[in-house]
């Protein structure tokens, strides 16, 4: 059976990987490639809300410099971190 997210996963790896600075393209898109294919729709959905924020916003989210608001404290903001935390 084919994947009915397909095209959204394709979109969210490709918005990943262009964000515009090498650090959010490597965090990102390295989550991206990780990740997109075993998220169901809820997170397909958080992922592409995180996405549509700033990058330094996001990615002082993902490193802990800045607090994430109570609408982007959630499970794949988890698991981005984490995945950052593991490229250390």
């Amino acid at each position: 059976m084919a994947d009915p997210q397909a095209g959204q996963r394709k979109r969210l790896l490709f918005q990943s990987t262009r964000r515009g600075t090498k650090e959010s393209d490597l965090i990102l898109g390295g989550f991206a490639q990780a990740h997109l294919a075993g998220m169901d729709s809820g997170q397909l959905g958080r992922y592409s809300a995180l996405l549509e924020q700033n990058d330094p916003d996001l990615l002082g989210w993902v490193i802990g410099t800045r607090t994430p608001p109570a609408d982007h404290d959630n499970d794949v903001l988890a698991l981005l971190i984490e995945f950052k935390n593991s490229l250390s």
